[in-house]
C-alpha cells in the first residue's frame, strides 16, 4: 500500500472531519492569476455542498464572478505525526437571492452556536434579513477531494 493511500482519510473520516471543523479556507483566484486564500465560517448543506456568506462587495466575490473555480482547504494539528487536512476542489456558485443567504447564515450560525439561533425564530430570522441584503452566498458543490490523516503513520515519518 502506497503511503498516499495510508493516510487518505475514508469517505466516513472526512465527512466527521469537515463537520467537527470551524474554519474553512476558500482559494479564489485574483485578477492577476495569484491565489487569494481567505478564512470563512461554513454550513454543510443537506446534500454535501459547502456554503458560506460574503459580504458582495468583498474581494472574493469579484474574483469568482471573473472565475468560479475554487479550492477549499481544512486541516488541523500542530505536530507532523498529527496532521490531517481535506482539500475540495470545486464550482463556486454564487447566490444572490436574500432568502436563500438567510438561510445560509442561520446554518452557519446554528452550526457554530450548537443549534442556535432558532431558525424558525421570526424575529431571528428578520435580524438575519437584515444583514442578508448585504451578501452574496457561495456554494460549492465538491467535485474532487483530497484528504490526509498523519495520525494514521503510528508516529512513522
Amino acid at each position: 500500500m502506497s503511503r498516499r493511500d495510508q493516510i487518505r482519510m475514508t469517505d466516513e473520516e472526512r465527512k466527521t472531519f469537515i463537520s467537527e471543523t470551524q474554519t474553512i479556507v476558500i482559494n479564489s483566484i485574483g485578477k492577476d492569476g495569484v491565489p487569494h486564500p481567505m478564512p470563512m465560517w461554513f454550513a454543510i448543506g443537506d446534500d454535501g455542498a459547502i456554503l458560506m456568506t460574503t459580504f458582495t462587495k468583498s474581494q472574493k466575490i469579484k474574483n469568482l464572478e471573473r472565475d468560479p473555480r475554487v479550492s477549499l482547504l481544512l486541516e488541523d494539528g500542530t505536530q507532523y505525526s498529527e496532521l490531517r487536512g481535506v482539500v475540495i476542489y470545486g464550482t463556486a456558485e454564487l447566490l444572490r437571492d436574500t432568502d436563500a443567504v438567510t438561510d445560509i447564515l442561520l446554518g452557519v450560525g446554528a452550526r457554530e452556536s450548537g443549534g442556535i439561533p432558532d431558525a424558525s425564530d421570526e424575529a431571528v430570522r428578520a435580524g438575519m434579513k437584515s444583514t442578508a441584503v448585504k451578501r452574496t452566498g457561495i456554494r460549492v458543490v465538491p467535485e474532487r477531494v483530497v484528504s490526509w490523516d498523519h495520525r494514521k503513520l503510528g508516529g512513522r515519518y
